[in-house]
């Protein structure tokens, strides 16, 4: 056998040569693969289909191009990967549920949120979008530094201008060896807030800004498919420490349907979240028996947006049903955040504010390397300008030199020894035209030298100061942020095992309003103000048919609300769990936040901010029974509710106040009776006790409203026709419970049936709702004071058969501004159903 065969064999080490081997692939993959870079937030794949792109014309003013030709041009010029990863990139950035702000605009099929994918490449066409040319402007002015491609034919850059920070803004995923990344896309507007601020502050006061400014700018983070997040306190560890886990819940809500069932109604995931998966898992729970009570489950996703219908059974609690849901589906997801990106080619992980300072620190560098560009170029002309003026000025030496000289070249000679130019000067002069020897020309060429004397002194301005550079900069970004600036899509919730949310929401009035069907609302205080008697009102809520605003109260954020049933339970929230909206908006159905039986529904709102000795829950149902139980006893109430009171079969619970056990309590029947008897007839009995006899009531007679005596000094009664009138309370004698009360309102056909009582004074004012959700304010003193057996005078105008009041809510002053002496009255009592409902603090 040949020996030298043998010595082209090496023995060699094979741990040794794996653990090479695997490292240099690892840091390839770390390095140019795999991980963003820290100031353009673009992995090499997508930097290099953007910069070809480019290259390409392929701007968002030009026609749209085959994908083909952009991956073959990609491939061909500056990444010898696989044709499937540049197109797999190039997809990625056209998405809108993927990227938050696409940078490529595509044209064809996309895939879709389901999980279908693209349509090949030779199909589908794109272009750039019109924010990634934000990301590549100015490459052509030296901003970055282009490194030889991998065959050293073309130069690529190694990273691009990025004229806003796409890094957080767009977000990014990448799996590495040993490491990974994980970044949440954020909202434009923020991002570039947080970055001006960094700026003013350096600015302005010269210092540098902490992590709790920006927090006050960066919300969180803000998915292209919307959601919720649940809770700040992922957020908070992510931003602070570069890792976090953040909950995304799906966006939902609970119909009412026609046969007394419900639906759940989906319109926005999570993040990442397979709609066409999801639903097959949903099936998969159903048919394995692990949730039960789904009947029907489709798909009515449109061009206008997702949704998702879930149909319920009858005899289903649909808030139960949703929490199953949001447990054992991607219906809530977790994101996990790890913040890591290479700075200076080396893998880092990151807080928010470290990667908002590369960024500012590569805006600074590309901002200072485009100024003494322009500035050299502004200089070069300038030079030449200079040299064009003299010759201007000694015309006709000029001529008669060039006239005398043999060739171009002893012209420039001649010239530059005349008149001591440059060689570009004179090369200038001698490519002149005949027509920069009129006087307009002659005009244009000093304005020019002038305009550009200026603008050189500015650039040295800019590159001399570093302030100025900041306030470029500064200026720059926030022309990005109001032309491709847009809201937040991602709403921030509450976490309920998030015990730091109370501190960050403010302690301040608000209204909460709630229909006859059952949706629920929280607006500010500032949305109603008063009329006179005898007005049309304002429009208080967008009603659906047959549907009117049943209670309306203030209250304080941080007060639980205590929700009472006519089937004698109680169930409890936060004021701030209840969704904000505006006036108008017809709210949340109150099976989305409490878990209510199948025909259950509230009957009676008590707001409360502490559980004390000593105070008492006071209830009264539709049959005249009465009930009085310690407040203690309800301090802890579960999710699924509390029972409150026992009830017979045909009687609701229809009236619940909070007491000191020193007051008298007033009953008023539809029918026109009334009884006033003291509070202590009534023995305090056990949560789940029925109570004793309030009050006897004749045949279809029943118990409208309970108030108590120190609410104020007048019985206000208002008819469902809207007539209505105040009686002294002093005519209505206190007797012992269980009689049949005295008559306290005139009922004929003009009037109709009582539909609301109310104990008042003169300086309060107070709300009139009708069937149509028309709310009228009035004040209390406008009404006439008159005897019990009257019928009163007209309160609101009601033109239409159709049309009733539906009930009357009480509008109580601040606590606050009240005098010292009703004060702590004042606040004890103030905790009840329509009257506005105050606190105890």
């Amino acid at each position: 056998m040949d020996s030298t065969i043998f010595d082209k064999i090496h023995d060699v080490d094979l741990q040794k040569t794996m653990e090479k081997s695997y490292i240099d692939y690892a840091m390839s993959v770390i390095a140019a693969r795999a991980l963003p870079d820290v100031r353009d937030g673009l992995k090499p794949v997508q930097r290099r289909v953007l910069y070809a792109m480019i290259e390409l014309n392929n701007g968002p003013d030009k026609p749209h191009r085959k994908c083909a030709r952009i991956v073959g041009d990609t491939m061909g010029k500056y990444h010898p990967h696989g044709d499937s990863s540049i197109y797999g990139a190039l997809v990625n950035m056209a998405q809108e549920w993927s990227t938050r702000y696409p940078l490529v605009d595509g044209h064809g099929n996309f895939g879709s949120v389901d999980g279908d994918g693209a349509a090949a490449m030779r199909y589908t066409e794109a272009r750039l979008s019109k924010i990634s040319i934000e990301m590549l402007a100015d490459i052509g002015k030296d901003t970055v530094d282009f490194i030889p491609n991998f065959d050293d034919t073309e130069k690529e850059p190694a990273v691009l201008p990025a004229r806003f920070p796409n890094l957080l803004v767009n977000g990014t995923s990448g799996i590495a060896v040993g490491m990974a990344t994980n970044i949440p896309p954020h909202n434009l507007r923020e991002i570039i807030g947080a970055v001006v601020k960094i700026i003013d502050n350096r600015i302005q006061e010269n210092r540098e800004t902490g992590m709790e400014e920006i927090l006050e700018i960066v919300k969180g983070p803000d998915f292209p498919t919307g959601a919720q997040i649940l809770g700040r306190t992922g957020i908070e560890d992510a931003y602070r420490t570069g890792r976090g886990k953040i909950r995304v819940r799906a966006v939902t809500d609970i119909e009412p349907m026609q046969n007394g069932k419900h639906r759940i109604i989906v319109t926005e995931l999570p993040y990442m979240v397979n709609k066409a998966r999801l639903i097959e898992k949903i099936a998969e729970l159903v048919r394995d028996k692990k949730i039960d009570g789904i009947t029907d489950l489709r798909d009515e996703s449109d061009r206008t947006g997702m949704r998702i219908c879930i149909e319920l059974r009858r005899d289903v609690n649909p808030n139960i049903i949703l929490n199953q849901l949001f447990k054992h589906t991607q219906l809530q997801d977790s994101f996990g955040v790890i913040m890591l990106a290479l700075v200076n080619n080396e893998p880092k992980v990151m807080n928010l504010l470290e990667m908002l300072r590369f960024y500012l620190r590569h805006q600074e560098e590309v901002v200072t390397r485009r100024t003494k560009y322009d500035l050299n170029k502004a200089e070069e002309r300038a030079h030449i300008l200079e040299g064009l003026l003299i010759a201007l000025d000694n015309i006709d030496e000029v001529i008669k030199i060039i006239r005398a000289s043999k060739n171009t070249q002893d012209a420039k000679s001649n010239l530059i020894e005349r008149f001591g130019l440059s060689d570009a000067q004179a090369q200038a002069i001698v490519d002149m035209r005949l027509r920069a020897l009129t006087g307009l020309e002659r005009e244009k060429i000093e304005n020019e030298y002038k305009e550009l004397e200026i603008r050189i002194a500015e650039l040295k301005a800019i590159l001399a100061d570093e302030n100025k550079l900041l306030a470029v900069i500064r200026e720059e970004i926030l022309i990005i942020s109001a032309k491709y600036g847009d809201d937040r899509k991602t709403s921030i919730g509450f976490d309920e095992f998030d015990m730091s949310m109370e501190d960050l929401i403010a302690d301040e009035n608000t209204v909460i309003a709630m229909t006859n069907l059952g949706y629920i609302k929280r607006m500010s205080e500032n949305n109603f103000k008063a009329q006179h008697r005898g007005g049309k009102g304002i429009k208080g809520m967008q009603t659906i048919e047959e549907d009117y605003i049943e209670d309306l109260m203030m209250t304080t954020t941080h007060h639980y609300i205590m929700f009472f049933t006519n089937k004698g339970k109680v169930y409890r929230l936060k004021t701030y769990e209840i969704p904000e909206a505006s006036r108008t908006a017809r709210g949340t159905a109150i099976v989305n936040l409490l878990q209510l039986l199948p025909g259950e529904r509230v009957t009676a709102i008590i707001p409360i901010r502490e559980y004390e000795e000593g105070r008492y829950l006071f209830m009264a149902t539709k049959n005249g029974m009465v009930k009085k139980t310690s407040i203690t006893e309800y301090q802890n109430i579960r999710k699924s509710g509390l029972q409150a009171i026992n009830l017979r079969e045909d009687d609701e619970l229809i009236e619940v106040k909070s007491t000191n056990n020193k007051k008298d309590i007033i009953l008023v029947t539809k029918e026109g009776q009334c009884i006033r008897f003291h509070e202590t007839d009534v023995r305090p009995t056990g949560r789940t006790s029925m109570g004793v006899i309030g009050m006897k009531l004749s045949k279809n007679d029943q118990v409208i409203g309970m108030q108590m005596d120190t609410q104020g000094e007048a019985l206000l009664i208002v008819s469902e026709n809207g007539m209505g009138k105040r009686t002294l309370l002093e005519e209505f004698t206190p007797q012992l419970r269980g009689g049949k009360g005295v008559k306290c309102y005139k009922i004929n056909n003009k009037t109709g049936s009582i539909v609301g009582a109310k104990v008042v004074k003169a300086d309060q004012e107070i709300m009139i709702i009708t069937t149509e959700g028309i709310i009228i304010r009035i004040n209390v003193e406008d009404i006439s004071t008159l005897g019990r057996i009257t019928s009163g005078v007209k309160l609101i105008n009601i033109d239409d058969e159709e049309i009733s009041v539906a009930s009357i809510a009480k509008v109580r002053e601040d606590p606050n501004n009240m005098d010292e002496e009703n004060k702590e009255e004042e606040i004890q009592t103030s905790l009840e159903l329509q009257e506005e409902k105050k606190d105890t603090e």
